[in-house]
């Protein structure tokens, strides 16, 4: 899924999102709308993973989408 059908859809997927990364608080979901690099970065800041480990995490995400 590209990334102008994600941020069009976000609301959504948030929901989805929350439900895999249920660390992430709802302003952050708010804030990314669809932007996978934040995303990454948030998840990588908040569960201590590698930047290679949260990008895998948000790519295997929108496969599933």
């Amino acid at each position: 899924m590209n990334k102008d059908i994600i941020s069009g859809k976000w609301t959504q997927i948030k929901g989805r999102a929350q439900a895999q990364w249920g660390d992430l608080t709802d302003d952050i979901f708010d804030v990314a709308e669809g932007d996978s690099k934040y995303l990454a970065g948030k998840l990588q800041e908040q569960y201590g993973w590698t930047r290679e480990r949260a990008e895998q995490e948000v790519q295997d995400f929108e496969r599933t989408l």
